[in-house]
């Protein structure tokens, strides 16, 4: 049987590749802090729910709604939680397919801080510039 955060975690993930950002806001803490590393021009910290889903708007415009996440598994504790996702899009005559592992800490069911590490930052980097 699947950990309570486990299942949470795949309802957040389906519900963005269904575009639906007031379900996924719903898995967020206020105060998240969403971490994005690189150099790219999508790398930073972004803090609070608003800013989060600001980020995610971004990536969806920069690449014509085509970034995608494919789940192969999630692990999950009463604290923490690992996805193991695929990402993907288009942009400016580029394409990413980008594997990586998305880390979150998790407090009372909700996202309170996210990492996201892929297999090659390089590529993801030279994706987003």
């Amino acid at each position: 049987m699947a950990h309570e955060n486990e299942e949470r975690m795949r309802e957040g993930f389906a519900a963005f590749q269904r575009g639906d950002l007031d379900t996924v806001k719903g898995f967020f803490a206020d105060d998240i802090v969403w971490h994005v590393p690189g150099k790219s021009p999508v790398s930073g910290d972004y803090k609070g729910v608003e800013e989060v889903l600001g980020f995610f708007a971004k990536t969806m415009e920069m690449t014509g709604g085509s970034f995608k996440l494919d789940v192969h598994d999630i692990l999950a504790n009463d604290e923490h939680g690992a996805a193991l996702i695929t990402t993907s899009g288009e942009r400016d005559g580029k394409t990413l397919t980008a594997r990586g592992v998305q880390v979150v800490h998790l407090t009372n069911g909700k996202v309170t801080e996210s990492w996201f590490h892929p297999e090659d930052l390089y590529t993801v980097d030279e994706f987003w510039s």
